[in-house]
């Protein structure tokens, strides 16, 4: 929620300073209202293509970073049992 509320913020932040120009009027003159349309929309397909290439790397990511670190891939094994001392009985 919190990204999202970060993400939301900084895009209607963006539009309202590069559409809106005038602050004598209450309402968006027209003009204005198409550019925050036309803005917002685009700043949401960027995010979803962003979002989408994200989705796409992230278990790449995560099988290379597992590698590094020496984790096994799979379900591990469970350990040996120790095997007894050889001696009397």
């Amino acid at each position: 929620l919190r990204d999202f509320l970060l993400v939301y913020n900084r895009m209607t932040e963006l539009c309202f300073r590069h559409c809106v120009c005038n602050l004598n009027y209450r309402l968006l003159t027209g003009r204005e209202e198409s550019c925050l349309d036309s803005c917002a929309a685009r700043l949401v397909r960027a995010n979803h293509r962003l979002m989408g290439a994200y989705v796409g790397l992230v278990p790449a990511l995560l099988q290379r970073r597992a590698a590094e670190h020496g984790a096994p891939a799979g379900p591990s094994a469970p350990p040996a049992s120790p095997e007894p001392a050889p001696g009397p009985a």
